[in-house]
């Protein structure tokens, strides 16, 4: 989207109930920055996107806080959004929102499905960040049909075979699997399933539905407390992220050798303009203000970022230019683009 002005403010805040009295000032700075940052020639046109950001700031000083704050404001569209990882506190007026710091808390903490199940239950969540959700579905908690006459007690108890021998149901599992695959299908994400061993091995090899796993975490937690279950996974999707990260950046060396990749802020502009942008890796520490030519094409690197002329953080821009043209973004570790100047876009062939 593209309306002049689109404002950003960005704010590293503490997390608590409501929005803490220093947070709550600095947040006052930035609108006021951004308001004074419109050009007075255009401060009658900004004035709805002005009203919407004072609105919106009134709204977060009374709200909880994460570790960050997003404040949206145009004359048609305006977001408040709390982020779970700090953000370089800024104020920015461009043509489009700043965005960069929702993609890299989606990478960071990408939306994901956490499936607990033991033996005779099974419960489905989503992930946002470090918070899970039951999944909106009918379908699940799923419990495990008792066969008749069996008084054995706890439900979470491995069931035993007519034949004697223990081991999970099969069935329920099966059943597990077609809700969960029907789930997924509406809602793709990375899977993380949690169970003690011998349950998360039997689903795994008869599931049709663990392509995107991300991890297993042992343990039987069905019945655990969400916040104690949002920790237990939490190392296995840092482990998920830098496998992507690994994975962007094996895919920006193979396409190098096909001659597919442009290197640099400017070069990778004009490709995602003119070419067809596959994946767009970016340090996630790079800031680029500048320039953009009057046919759109060319990004000059400038110093001089509060002036209007002046795109803030070109990378936002870039960001938001691949996914509309249907590539995805992966952000590096600071230094693990450093041979191409901290961005790096992999295109598809034409």
């Amino acid at each position: 989207m593209r309306e002049y002005p689109a404002i950003s403010l960005l704010l590293t805040t503490t997390p608590s109930a409501v929005l803490a009295h220093a947070d709550a000032l600095r947040l006052d700075t930035l609108a006021e920055q951004a308001a004074s940052r419109v050009p007075a020639e255009l401060q009658p046109a900004a004035a709805p996107a002005v009203r919407r950001l004072h609105d919106l700031v009134c709204r977060a000083r009374g709200g909880p806080a994460g570790h960050a704050l997003a404040v949206f404001a145009s004359a048609g569209t305006g977001a408040l959004i709390r982020l779970p990882l700090p953000v370089r506190d800024r104020a920015v007026v461009d043509p489009t929102f700043a965005t960069r710091d929702l993609v890299r808390a989606l990478h960071r903490t990408p939306r994901h499905l956490v499936l607990a199940l033991n033996a005779r239950q099974a419960r489905l969540f989503n992930g946002v960040a470090d918070s899970l959700l039951p999944a909106l579905t009918p379908a699940f908690p799923l419990q495990a049909d008792r066969p008749a006459g069996d008084r054995s007690g706890r439900a979470d108890r491995t069931r035993r075979s007519a034949a004697g021998s223990s081991g999970p149901d099969v069935g329920f599992l099966r059943r597990v699997d077609q809700v969960l695959g029907a789930y997924a299908r509406l809602h793709p994400a990375p899977l993380v399933i949690v169970g003690d061993e011998s349950v998360t091995t039997a689903f795994r090899q008869m599931s049709v539905n663990c392509a995107r796993l991300a991890g297993v975490v042992r343990g039987n937690l069905v019945t655990s407390a969400l916040p104690d279950l949002s920790a237990r996974i939490r190392h296995t999707l840092d482990a998920y992220l830098h496998q992507r990260e690994a994975e962007a950046l094996a895919l920006i060396d193979r396409r190098a050798g096909a001659d597919r990749v442009a290197s640099g802020m400017p070069a990778a502009w004009l490709a995602a303009r003119t070419g067809r942008p596959e994946m767009l890796a970016v340090d996630e520490t790079l800031f680029y203000p500048a320039r953009l030519s009057d046919d759109g094409d060319t990004l000059t690197p400038a110093t001089d970022a509060e002036h209007p002329a002046v795109i803030d953080d070109a990378v936002d821009e870039l960001i938001e230019l691949v996914l509309l043209r249907d590539g995805w973004v992966a952000l590096t570790s600071p230094g693990a683009l450093h041979q191409h100047g901290g961005v790096a876009l992999a295109l598809r062939r034409r």
